[in-house]
Formats: C-alpha cells, structure tokens, sequence
C-alpha cells in the first residue's frame, strides 16, 4: 500500500531523485526521463478521457490502461537487480490484454486508404497526443535497455509498443469509428 502523507521533502532540492530502489538520481537521468514520460502518456490518456465519456467501452479499456501506466511507471523506477526480491512488474498478460482490444476496436473501423492526420473530434484529437507521447517514451525505455547497467524487461518495452498501437485505433473508434478522419492528402497545398 502506498502512504503519502508528505507531499513535499525537499530532497530533491539537490536536483536528484529517489528510485523505488532508494537510490538516488539526478531528475535528468534517463530511467528517470522514461518513467516520467511514462506518467505523461497518463496524464494525456486523462485528458482524453474527457472527452470520452459517451464511449463507454473505450472509456473502460483506458481505465484499465491508466492503472497499467502506473504499474509500469513502478517497474521502471525499481531496476531488476540480480538476488533481488521482485517487484511489481508489467507481465505478457497485459500486453496481450491490448492487443484483445486493439483487435476488438479495429473491427468495427473503416479501411484506411491514407495516412491519419490527428484531428476530428476532440477525444481523437487527444488519443493522437498521447499517442505521440507514449512513443517518446517508448523511444526513452529503449534506449534505456540498451545500456547495460540499466535492466528492462521486455514485457515493458512490448507494452509501450502495443500501447501507441492501441491509441492510434482508438483515435479512429473516437472519430466514429473512421468516418471522422482527417486523412492526409500528399502534395495537397504545392
């Protein structure tokens, strides 16, 4: 269980961090970076949800996405150490758990015959930003594991991926299921 009584410390004056670990970085540290892009795709998928109230099934699947952010944000700030106790972690179950509703949601979607410009309706148009978001992050936490020193799981590198996935179709079920598109038109102002 999680207690937060304090919300200020101020031990981060010193321009570091705590990981869940209890070791201390600097805020610009790259795992520190991820995880906190990680809670901007969160805060991103927040706002979206405003805007989504009406689609009760998506609504619903972004819920259960925003609880899985946070549960990845904790994976990410607690490295995997070898004769460590584990920790909580992002597991395939939901990773797969997306692609369940990424199939789902795609179902009842138009075929695409141009590239997606981010836009129609205002849910959509939000979907699009997150999007954008969890991709900077998912770029953030592969370059993280690339580092030797610093552990990811692969599960957390095939969520993120999954995820901009899920958002983009969820975009298009927000625009009425691609009737509201905005589609790309190449060339269009030359």
């Amino acid at each position: 269980m999680v207690i937060l009584n304090r919300i200020y410390t101020r031990t981060g004056d010193d321009g570091t961090t705590a990981l869940g670990s209890g070791e201390r970085r600097p805020k610009h540290d790259l795992r520190v970076a991820a995880y906190g892009t990680v809670d901007e795709t969160n805060a991103a998928i927040g706002l979206a949800r405003l805007h989504l109230a009406e689609l009760r099934d998506l609504d619903a699947m972004l819920g259960l996405i925003q609880n899985d952010l946070f549960d990845l944000g904790a994976d990410l700030a607690v490295p995997q150490r070898e004769g460590k106790a584990e920790r909580l972690r992002v597991v395939p179950s939901q990773v797969e758990r997306l692609e369940r509703d990424i199939d789902a949601l795609n179902a009842h979607l138009a075929p695409l015959t141009s590239f997606v410009l981010p836009g129609g309706t205002a849910g959509a148009a939000h979907l699009h930003l997150a999007r954008t978001i969890c991709r900077r992050a998912e770029r953030m936490i592969v370059e993280l594991a690339g580092r030797p020193d610093e552990p990811v799981s692969d599960a957390t590198i095939c969520y993120m991926n999954r995820l901009s996935d899920f958002l983009f179709v969820a975009s298009r079920a927000a625009n009425g299921n691609g009737a509201g598109d905005v589609l790309w038109v190449p060339g269009q102002n030359r």
